[in-house]
């Protein structure tokens, strides 16, 4: 492989990387179960946004458009996703990536695996800032054209009209951001979510929350199902809450470059729990060292494995810093005063 492209055990800074590359391949190195994969560098990106804009321009143009005027940053941002459909991928760019795609080994078909070709932007995630659900994510992606292209769309995603409006309230510059790819081989899990090492409800350090349902997580993420919850406490390992909810669908993909099939789920399967008792404090376990890991809460996606042996049927997909509850307490409870009384006597009002 070349600069253009690493092996996810080798991924390294998020300049680099981009926030899920270097995350995943942290995780690699910590032990934590990743599916394989490889990163498709910012530096690929850099390399055709040169192409593409090469004098800065459509950047500039983004960034002259003001915050508010919505119809003015969509303009903008659509003539940056056209030019980046358009040109051509540099040579070697596309070669990298094919090596890439090929080292992966030959998939069911012998033709190649079927992939998930994930965005990965530099700016992504802190705790204070989400980029969540902004970038483009493919799954079940196969052949090393269909790979290319979906790298390309990822690309473009960085400029959607959702993602730009986002950097412009938070007044982002758009010169030093890129966009690095993730791309991994497709899992089939038994069951697949999220879970939060804190309460997304009350901000309870003391607990993970897990939410499932069966087949791929894209389900939960499309609000095609009303997941599972699952509440565990890190301290006892007592599973403290409990709700087990109608899962009509099911998303699973479809091989060689099927993408996603959305089906109904089996009627035995819709009311039943997708995770049994051992499972929930298996995964509860994973995101105790996940945490530990970074030192900080997380928002973890996972996904369970049946055809794999016991102690490597939990993959993790990503994990971010936790943002919400991040957020409010970073955020102070009160104007600091000169002096306490102060804080006191502003609760009546100022004095005449």
């Amino acid at each position: 492989m070349t600069g253009f492209v690493v092996p996810l055990a080798s991924a390294g800074a998020a300049a680099d990387a981009g926030g899920k590359g270097a995350s995943l391949g942290e995780l690699v190195r910590a032990g934590v179960g990743v599916p394989p994969g490889f990163v498709v560098t910012a530096g690929c990106f850099r390399a055709a946004l040169r192409a593409a804009d090469p004098d800065g321009g459509l950047r500039a143009a983004i960034e002259a458009a003001p915050a508010a005027d919505l119809e003015s940053l969509a303009r903008a941002a659509a003539a940056m996703r056209a030019a980046i459909a358009v040109t051509a991928m540099p040579a070697p760019v596309a070669a990298a990536i094919e090596s890439g795609y090929t080292a992966l080994g030959p998939g069911l078909s012998g033709a190649g695996p079927d992939v998930a070709v994930r965005s990965s932007a530099t700016m992504e995630d802190s705790a204070t800032a989400s980029f969540a659900g902004l970038q483009d994510t493919y799954l079940g992606v196969a052949g090393a054209r269909g790979v290319r292209d979906h790298v390309r769309r990822c690309w473009a995603s960085l400029y959607n009209d959702e993602s730009v409006a986002y950097r412009r309230r938070l007044a982002m510059s758009e010169r030093p951001l890129a966009m690095a790819v993730v791309v991994q081989v497709m899992v089939r899990p038994r069951a697949a979510g999220v879970m939060f090492t804190r309460s997304p409800v009350s901000g309870d350090r003391s607990v993970v929350a897990i939410e499932g349902t069966w087949g791929l997580g894209s389900a939960l993420v499309a609000g095609d199902v009303t997941p599972d919850s699952f509440v565990i406490s890190k301290i006892t390992g007592e599973i403290t809450g409990r709700r087990v909810s109608p899962k009509d669908r099911t998303h699973s993909f479809i091989p060689n470059g099927g993408g996603v099939a959305v089906q109904d789920t089996p009627a035995s399967l819709r009311e039943a729990p997708c995770l049994t008792d051992e499972e929930i404090r298996a995964l509860a376990g994973v995101a105790r060292r996940v945490e530990a890991h970074y030192g900080s809460p997380q928002d973890i996606e996972w996904a369970l494995l049946d055809q794999a042996p016991a102690a490597e049927r939990i993959v993790v997909l990503q994990s971010r810093p936790e943002t919400v509850w991040a957020a409010r307490e970073a955020t102070p409870v009160a104007t600091p005063k000169a002096r306490p009384a102060d804080h006191v006597l502003s609760m009546f009002g100022k004095p005449r």
